[in-house]
């Protein structure tokens, strides 16, 4: 009779250990698949930035004289972004997609610095609609990558905590990497053209 009660509470002990380790092998995968969620909210963020811009620039170039090296850095600005094969769990894959990313930014940016010397093209309907759409989109990028980085957060606390290390090392679930904020990425490019009453550069037409 001990010998059995011993036998039992071994087993019992094993499916009490084991319910745990799985409750956490579970948990793990559940956080993983969430960060891979938010990954895809990443990428349509950037996408939607990315199908912006070939309107952008059809509207910019029917402004006669307008800065033709400025158009195509961000023509091949965005091309390169596209170029890029990023896995988000691999941290030098995803510094990549970042360079690509604010180089694209800061094309951009100073596409729509350029465009204040032209008053028509400032005024055109058109053109104040990619505006805002731009603004609004360079806005939810930040929003979601934060959220990126909340997700990987939880699931990397998860992977360093025991007993998620466990499965972590045995099953090559590896810490997540996280978006790096990049000098003067905190503010979204200059998408608007009040510059606090600065005079404007002559029109090329003048």
């Amino acid at each position: 009779m001990k010998a059995i009660g011993c036998l039992v509470a071994f087993i019992l002990v094993v499916v009490g250990v084991g319910a745990v380790l799985m409750g956490s092998y579970n948990s793990l995968v559940g956080l993983g698949q969430a960060v891979d969620a938010q990954w895809a909210q990443v990428e349509n963020a950037y996408q939607r930035r990315a199908d912006l811009i070939p309107n952008l620039v059809a509207t910019v170039s029917g402004s006669a004289n307008f800065e033709k090296s400025t158009l195509e850095a961000v023509t091949q600005a965005r091309a390169s972004v596209g170029q890029v094969k990023v896995d988000p769990g691999n941290a030098g894959s995803l510094a990549d997609f970042e360079k690509a990313q604010s180089g694209l930014s800061s094309a951009l940016s100073r596409l729509l610095v350029v465009s204040e010397q032209y008053p028509d093209l400032k005024a055109s309907a058109g053109f104040r609609d990619l505006q805002v759409q731009l603004e609004g989109t360079e806005n939810r990028i930040s929003v979601e990558r934060g959220r990126f980085n909340e997700k990987a957060q939880e699931y990397n606390t998860s992977v360093l905590r025991f007993p998620g290390r466990l499965f972590a090392g045995l099953f090559g679930m590896k810490e997540k990497p996280y978006f790096k904020a990049v000098a003067g990425s905190e503010k979204a490019p200059a998408v608007k053209f009040d510059f606090g009453g600065a005079a404007a550069a002559p029109s090329p037409a003048q």
